[in-house]
């Protein structure tokens, strides 16, 4: 288990930020989708939890076989799925993946959302002071992006909002820019898989931190595309979206799940699988099997098989010089 806090900054409050994200995150989905794979939407509805009060569920599947590195895909069926489950009770929400294929794999994320530039470290009233966990800032003007996200009219340098004449953000923003909110992530991801749990745990950080720059990155680039939208709005963008995202991505094959039925969400802790420790099939060693008596030793051809066996009632074919 690896767990990591991330803070994301923001040149907007957090009451425009709300709007902005399910804005944000229904283009992005839309966009990323194509015939097979991408974000399929399964639930999306009203829910009130007796601590949290009223909020949204969803749940989604995310289909992104092509998209994983070469060593995954060697031993990941080449259809399968991420499940996405978000209650969000903004400014509070969390979220769980799991693995269609690997129960063993789960990510919980815990985020609260503050009118403040970063600067809060007991946002999530840890209590236990040995629950000691990396923080990390995610830069959205100044952090390097992968090659392959990287848009010019996203990069917050060089960005001004034609709306809210806010931008470009220059070195150090986040101290003198107002107004400004922080995005605080706290992120566990679990992989209990012998021999690959280091590896995937740190890849699955990386992937997670690249995917929270570009998201807050061109939440505040499509800034002029959502600011003024009311949250009747945006919530029927949401639903045009996703049916249109859902018809783009077209049937998907089944596949065939192990993992269990979900549940609600615990806090800090990402959720418990019932399998056992022991390493998945694909990573044991080969088994002894006894070979079955009745296979031959050796496959001939009929002939040879004939000679093998002595003569017969009819002659071989006498070979003759030419």
């Amino acid at each position: 288990m690896l767990v990591k806090e991330y803070r994301i900054c923001m040149p907007l409050t957090t009451e425009e930020y709300r709007i902005g994200q399910l804005y944000t995150i229904s283009k992005h989905s839309h966009q990323e989708s194509d015939r097979g794979e991408g974000v399929e939407v399964m639930e999306n509805r009203e829910h009130h939890d007796p601590v949290h009060g009223s909020g949204q569920y969803t749940e989604k599947r995310v289909h992104l076989s092509s998209k994983l590195p070469s060593w995954a895909r060697a031993v990941v069926p080449r259809i399968f799925y991420i499940c996405e489950k978000a209650w969000n009770y903004y400014p509070y929400t969390v979220t769980e993946y799991t693995c269609s294929f690997l129960p063993k794999f789960s990510i919980h994320i815990e985020t609260r959302y503050s009118d403040d530039c970063g600067d809060n470290d007991s946002i999530f009233q840890q209590d236990d002071s040995e629950d000691t966990h990396e923080v990390s800032f995610v830069d959205i003007a100044f952090d390097e992006i992968p090659e392959r996200y990287y848009k010019s009219v996203e990069d917050l340098r060089h960005f001004e909002s034609s709306r809210t004449g806010r931008g470009p953000l220059k070195e150090g923003w986040r101290q003198h820019v107002r107004p400004v909110m922080c995005s605080y992530k706290l992120v566990n991801v679990k992989f209990e898989v012998w021999g690959l749990q280091t590896r995937v745990e740190h890849f699955v950080h990386k992937v997670i931190r690249d995917l929270l720059l570009v998201g807050h990155r061109q939440a505040f680039a499509w800034v002029d595309e959502w600011y003024g939208m009311t949250m009747m709005e945006v919530r029927e963008y949401e639903k045009e979206t996703q049916a249109a995202t859902n018809e783009k991505i077209g049937p998907v094959a089944p596949t065939i799940t192990i993992s269990a039925e979900g549940h609600s969400p615990a806090i800090r802790s990402a959720p418990s699988t019932p399998v056992t420790g022991d390493p998945p099939e694909f990573l044991s060693l080969p088994k002894e099997r006894t070979r079955k008596t009745s296979a031959p030793d050796t496959l001939t051809l009929p002939e040879l098989r004939d000679r093998a066996n002595g003569p017969s009632s009819h002659s071989a074919p006498s070979n003759t010089d030419s």
